[in-house]
């Protein structure tokens, strides 16, 4: 599904699940609190977009062939158990190397890989990219479990956005944190303040590794 441009990235995903149900619910209820909250719940717990978006389709496909198909659906908490069913296929096909597209070793060498071209480090960040790097390919040689290979990406990263933050001093952080206030504005008093904050923190974290050329360390938000 297309997301207008200005949208940030990371809002993009909670965007296209609205505009998906939205659309195929045929009429123009938006996301109630409760609802944006499932949405994060998906978002943090790692289920791509495409999985999500399938597991509400095919909840909606068996309620437009029920009985009770006169009758709106009124919440998106109606498609939870469709989601977590498509979820769970994912993830089978995760493990048995099948999920098109996923592979944890090739992900973790293109991580170094984007780590060792990235340009205009500073020295800190510089001296994290390196040591990340060499760790990564590392990994990348031997067995990857995904459960414990995205909280250890997770930790990684963070080590590397306070380098970034270091190198790139308060003011420029300042103008970054900014940034993704201006292009969220639209969400506020939409979402809940708990997901909008973690819209937030994730967005900041994204562009802050973009204007290195750098991706998120995460093999679910490529």
């Amino acid at each position: 599904m297309a997301v207008e441009e200005s949208v940030d990235a990371e809002a993009a995903y909670y965007q296209a699940v609205e505009e998906f149900f939205v659309s195929r619910r045929g009429d123009p209820l938006f996301l109630s609190s409760a609802d944006w909250i499932l949405v994060h719940q998906w978002r943090t717990a790692g289920v791509p977009l495409r999985v999500v978006l399938r597991g509400i389709g095919d909840a909606l496909d068996s309620h437009a062939h029920s009985w009770g198909r006169e009758q709106k659906v009124g919440s998106l908490r109606y498609c939870a158990a469709e989601v977590e069913a498509a979820r769970v296929r994912w993830e089978r096909a995760l493990a048995l190397g099948t999920e098109e597209g996923m592979d944890p070793h090739e992900a973790l060498r293109g991580f170094a890989q984007a780590l060792e071209g990235a340009q205009g480090l500073g020295p800190s960040a510089a001296a994290q990219a390196g040591a990340l790097a060499r760790e990564l390919r590392e990994r990348a040689g031997g067995v990857v479990a995904t459960a414990t290979l995205e909280p250890w990406l997770a930790r990684r990263e963070e080590a590397l956005l306070d380098a970034l933050r270091q190198d790139l001093g308060a003011e420029r952080v300042t103008i970054v944190d900014a940034a993704v206030d201006e292009t969220l504005a639209p969400y506020r008093g939409r979402m809940p303040e708990k997901v909008l904050a973690q819209v937030r923190t994730d967005a900041v974290a994204r562009r802050l590794l973009a204007e290195r050329g750098l991706p998120r360390l995460s093999l679910f938000l490529l």
